[in-house]
């Protein structure tokens, strides 16, 4: 069995949880560089075509996204704050794919007035950009297959469940439509999996991309200028996964770009973008909490201060995410680990076996570095937790605060004896 490590000593921990309370998340800067080199390492060979657009949506903490940012990461942004965080960053232009779904026409004009690729998710979209009077600079389609590949772990749902994407059949009607109305630069993108773990089906990803690009190439006459594979790249969870061998899958997929196009006209080779976020970040986020009680009823409970509102993705997905403590070489009992939220889902871990706890001890929650506090929410007036950046020894700093509840109040209006509040 692998063993899953938390960078720290208990007593470099405590020393953080004297600063700043639990529960929090805290990322580990270095570790998310290491995830980032590790991606670009293994599309070097298509260096300077490939780019690795961060998924905002995963970890939406400008100091976050600075970092990778400054390490050559584009955004894709799927929503209008998402939007508005890059604006506030100073980032913009081709630096930033907008994803369409189900799209209000405001966040179509933001985009475009930032100079984004637009990402189209629908056919029906096209009559919008014509009634704001909208041709974008670059577009282009999301692709939804027919087929689910046989992915080991979908999580957004097979193709013919899909709310996303545009199907093969009408991807040459949708291009051609775009191409009429004055529009010169196009890519192809899709989106198939999420924490997806088998390396086959990026490779298989990768193939019927290539293919279909092509395809529409010569049958309209027009050059797509990229390829975006999409995100999806899973992470070892659990202690038994073995990592995904990232560097099989950029050398294997750079034998079916080769096969593909043709590579003495460099020109017009497209190139090559992918959307991971969990890849990146999942891994070097942990959520430290803290034990509260320990229950015995019809099984023992540790019930932590933090709760579902802080990491919904176990009660959410069943998803197995590893605990660990300092209490190494102590008895192993069965627990299930539990939060404070009004709902029975409310669970970290469910009959885990973890050494002897008691109160008062720190419970480390592995790879929530990705879609755990952005997921975060506020059912029983529960208040999201800080997050902290741990730059390298002995430095880190809060770069979000604990919520407070007059944060959630400040949204409330004020009516004269109803609501009172100061």
């Amino acid at each position: 069995m692998n063993k899953k490590i938390f960078p720290l000593d208990k007593f470099e921990l405590e020393n953080v949880v004297k600063e700043y309370e639990t529960p929090f998340h805290i990322y580990f800067k270095d570790i998310i560089l290491e995830q980032s080199n590790k991606l670009n390492d293994a599309f070097s060979w298509c260096s300077p075509g490939f780019r690795n657009y961060f998924a905002v949506k995963a970890t939406p903490n400008p100091h976050i996204l600075n970092i990778l940012y400054e390490n050559g990461h584009g955004m894709d942004c799927s929503s209008m704050t998402e939007l508005k965080i890059m604006n506030n960053m100073g980032i913009s232009g081709l630096d930033i794919i907008y994803t369409s779904n189900n799209t209000p026409d405001e966040e179509f004009i933001e985009a475009i007035n930032m100079g984004a690729i637009l990402n189209i998710d629908d056919a029906s979209h096209i009559d919008r950009l014509k009634v704001l009077d909208i041709i974008p600079e670059v577009v282009c389609f999301r692709f939804l297959p027919e087929d689910d590949k046989n992915n080991e772990n979908i999580v957004i749902g097979s193709p013919t469940e899909s709310k996303f994407g545009v199907r093969e059949n009408d991807l040459i009607s949708c291009y051609k439509e775009l191409k009429d109305m004055g529009v010169k630069r196009f890519g192809l993108h899709t989106m198939q999996a999420s924490n997806e773990r088998s390396e086959k089906f990026f490779i298989k990803t990768s193939e019927e991309m290539f293919k279909l690009a092509k395809k529409i190439s010569f049958t309209l006459d027009i050059n797509i200028e990229f390829i975006n594979l999409g995100g999806g790249l899973g992470i070892n969870q659990h202690p038994d996964d073995e990592e995904i061998n990232i560097k099989y899958i950029g050398d294997e997929i750079k034998k079916i770009y080769t096969k593909y196009f043709f590579v003495d006209h460099v020109d017009i080779l497209p190139k090559l973008y992918m959307e991971n976020g969990r890849y990146i970040t999942g891994p070097a986020g942990y959520l430290i909490t803290k034990a509260r009680h320990i229950c015995e009823k019809h099984k023992t409970y540790i019930g932590v201060d933090a709760c579902m509102t802080d990491f919904m993705r176990p009660a959410l997905y069943k998803d197995y995410h590893h605990i660990s403590s300092f209490n190494d070489g102590q008895k192993s009992l069965t627990y299930d680990v539990v939060g404070s939220l009004c709902e029975n889902n409310d669970k970290f871990a469910i009959g885990r076996k973890l050494p002897t706890t008691e109160r008062g001890d720190l419970l480390i929650i592995h790879d929530t570095g990705a879609h755990g506090h952005a997921m975060g929410f506020n059912y029983n007036g529960k208040l999201k937790s800080s997050e902290i950046l741990y730059n390298k020894k002995n430095d880190h700093e809060e770069i979000r605060r604990r919520e407070t509840t007059s944060d959630l109040f400040t949204t409330i209006k004020i009516k004269k004896g109803v609501w009172n509040a100061k």
